[in-house]
């Protein structure tokens, strides 16, 4: 694609890169400006989740004055070092404002010493410093109340830039599904587990669930630290999360069910189970005749029935052997022969 050209599904838009280039913006700088809603964007008509930006959306940001610099400085981050020379503090009580909440970072990465960096916009910086109701937090002696909080461990960054994070993936879902699958994502799994106990419910949330900030290759320490700070760790946010989720799932629930199966259709009747051959009946020998009695249901095959024997006058017992066929044969022959003259 050349110029301004583009293909007819994409008609009017333009990718991510291209609205980078045309802006001024470098693509991280565009990457906070859309996470900021400085840049609005559209879903792409050819699917995928990924996003575009329309040809009128680049038009009004360039028209505006002092276009591109103005637009450069609202996406400006900047660290602990460079934050508090910007506010004329010192970095220690930098770093104390920000752990006390009252400086949200917007973005975060990890040093060659797997270290978090917090990173800050600097117009919110510059903000923070000219209201004269923050003046006593600037100079002189922090308040007891607060020092307490600092004594007792207290650090904001990561639920601050959670909560940051959270309003934005909100404001980019399309779908009742999509902004459950956001506040999901700060949840441990068993938590989510927990409040989504149907399983086909929790399909479809996980479906919609935002990966983790790609910090590092997957199960790199770098991505296993990132996926920390991406979790909720105070039980009071844990709490809050629990129940936006619930929330958020009955109401995707309502606008459309998760899929399921397809039921049984009722007029199928049920497999026959498999059975082994055998007689209807079972066979008992006696010697005064032939009883016939209904086949025990057990499941292996009976013994073949006895040939029945026939009544005779005598009929030899265990107790009598019988004699051998060949002697009866001579003897009955013996008997046949006329008697000599």
């Amino acid at each position: 694609m050349s110029g301004s050209t583009f293909a007819p599904s994409h008609r009017g838009t333009c990718a991510p890169s291209r609205a980078a280039r045309e802006l001024g913006l470098r693509r991280g700088e565009f990457d906070l400006a859309v996470h900021l809603g400085r840049i609005r964007t559209v879903p792409d008509e050819g699917g995928g989740g990924s996003r575009r930006v329309e040809r009128a959306e680049i038009d009004r940001l360039r028209a505006q004055k002092g276009f591109p610099d103005t637009l450069r400085e609202r996406v400006e981050v900047v660290g602990t070092a460079e934050g508090a020379a910007l506010m004329e503090i010192p970095a220690g009580r930098f770093t104390r404002l920000a752990r006390l909440g009252l400086l949200v970072p917007v973005r975060f990465h990890l040093n060659r010493y797997r270290a978090v960096v917090w990173l800050y916009l600097a117009e919110e910086l510059g903000q923070f410093a000219s209201g004269a109701e923050n003046a006593y937090l600037l100079k002189g002696r922090t308040p007891e109340s607060l020092r307490g909080q600092l004594a007792a461990g207290v650090d904001l960054r990561a639920r601050n830039w959670r909560g940051r994070h959270l309003g934005f993936l909100i404001r980019q879902a399309e779908d009742p599904w999509a902004r459950a699958g956001a506040g999901a994502a700060f949840l441990p799994p068993v938590d989510v587990a927990d409040v989504v106990r149907d399983p086909y419910e929790r399909a479809r949330l996980n479906r919609f669930r935002p990966a983790p900030s790609g910090h590092g290759a997957p199960g790199s320490p770098s991505a296993h630290l990132a996926e920390h700070l991406m979790t909720a760790q105070d039980p009071d946010e844990i709490d809050w999360l629990r129940s936006d989720l619930a929330h958020a799932v009955a109401q995707a629930r309502a606008h459309s069910p998760a899929p399921r199966p397809a039921p049984r259709h009722a007029g199928l009747a049920a497999p026959t189970p498999v059975r082994h051959n055998r007689p209807a009946v079972r066979t008992v020998v006696r010697h005064t005749g032939v009883e016939l009695h209904p086949a025990a249901p057990d499941t292996a095959p009976p013994a073949p029935p006895a040939r029945p024997i026939p009544c005779r006058d005598h009929e030899p017992g265990p107790e009598t052997p019988r004699p051998a066929r060949g002697l009866w044969t001579w003897l009955r022959r013996r008997n046949r022969r006329p008697a000599a003259v």
